[in-house]
């Protein structure tokens, strides 16, 4: 396997893993910043207030992007798992 090859899949790899954690981050940061400009109009200072609702879009990004998240990691193994078993003894 030669050095460019490497480096490829190393960059796809990583391009891969942000744009597939953005998904739940960018949905968490949403609600974050909803949730702090409520607790700024109302004076609310509570440390916990954000943590249920941050879980929650979380994990609801998640399964809303599920399907098509593990669409991507498997257009992206499959062709890498055939070019390592070419590579062979």
């Amino acid at each position: 396997m030669d050095g460019d090859v490497v480096l490829r899949i190393g960059r796809e790899s990583l391009v891969l893993t942000l744009i597939l954690s953005a998904i739940p981050v960018l949905a968490a940061m949403v609600v974050g910043l909803i949730i702090s400009l409520f607790q700024a109009a109302t004076q609310i200072q509570e440390q916990t207030l954000t943590f249920v609702p941050k879980i929650v879009v979380t994990f609801a990004a998640i399964a809303i992007a599920g399907p098509w998240m593990l669409q991507q990691l498997i257009a992206f193994c499959v062709p890498l798992f055939e070019e390592i078993a070419l590579v062979g003894p």
